[in-house]
């Protein structure tokens, strides 16, 4: 079983920023992409930005050049920056990866979710 801890959301004013992290614990014997989603109030969850575990990224068209997404493996942990935040950006924000546990057993897992709020 695989565990995903995300921290650092709060609120924030327009054109602020905030880093969020997304630390996986468990019996891990790798993971591969690793995802940050975010779902807005009657909105759909949508993915934010994913990176590989040989670090190819990807992101959504509306945060491209505002937001970073990293990694560090030793440390099973994730992160995104967000800069130049806009009220678009307000919603709950969840960690999502896949991989390998110890016993060769395939794993999907989601985060708790972190509040992150844009007031104008």
């Amino acid at each position: 079983q695989v565990q995903l801890v995300e921290s650092g959301g709060g609120l924030v004013q327009a054109g602020g920023s905030l880093r969020l992290s997304c630390a996986a614990s468990g019996s891990i014997f790798s993971i591969d992409t690793m995802g940050w989603y975010r779902q807005a109030p009657g909105k759909q969850r949508e993915l934010v930005a994913s990176i590989t575990n040989s670090g190819n990224t990807n992101y959504a068209d509306s945060v491209k050049g505002r937001f970073t997404i990293s990694r560090d493996n030793a440390k099973n942990t994730m992160y995104l920056q967000m800069n130049s935040l806009k009220r678009d950006d307000t919603g709950v924000y969840y960690c999502n990866t896949n991989g390998i546990l110890g016993l060769g057993v395939t794993f999907a897992s989601w985060g708790q979710g972190t509040q992150v709020t844009v007031s104008s």
